[in-house]
């Protein structure tokens, strides 16, 4: 019985786990996504690139690009070509999308792309 009751507890701990540790958070009725500890082993040119993913009504909202270490230069033309690549479409469309890196940038873009995709399957997985 106490077996049972452990592996129960910890199957919660487990399941709660993405909406406890900050990488899903609620604001203003919106549910946003931190890659920062999900997509850790993505990086840019320089590092990662991190990500907010701000979805409501299982719709993407916006992409925020956080803090991160590349180029500003190159960062500018990456968000503004994908920043808003993914804006309204449901998750599931989000995640089918085939985004094209920028020419020029294509590490930083590259990992954009990768932090909306882990991000979108942790919110799948954690919502």
């Amino acid at each position: 019985m106490k077996k049972y009751v452990f592996i129960c507890l910890a199957a919660v701990v487990l399941m709660s786990a993405g909406k406890q540790d900050g990488t899903i958070t609620k604001e203003n009725g919106s549910t946003i996504v931190n890659t920062t500890t999900i997509a850790k082993d993505v990086e840019g040119y320089n590092g990662p690139v991190p990500l907010k993913i701000y979805i409501k009504k299982n719709k993407i909202e916006k992409i925020e690009v956080l803090k991160n270490q590349e180029t500003p230069k190159y960062l500018v033309k990456v968000k503004n070509a994908l920043e808003n690549a993914w804006d309204g479409l449901t998750v599931k469309e989000a995640k089918a999308k085939k985004v094209d890196a920028v020419t020029g940038a294509t590490y930083t873009s590259e990992a954009i792309i990768k932090n909306v995709q882990k991000g979108l399957d942790h919110y799948q997985k954690n919502k």
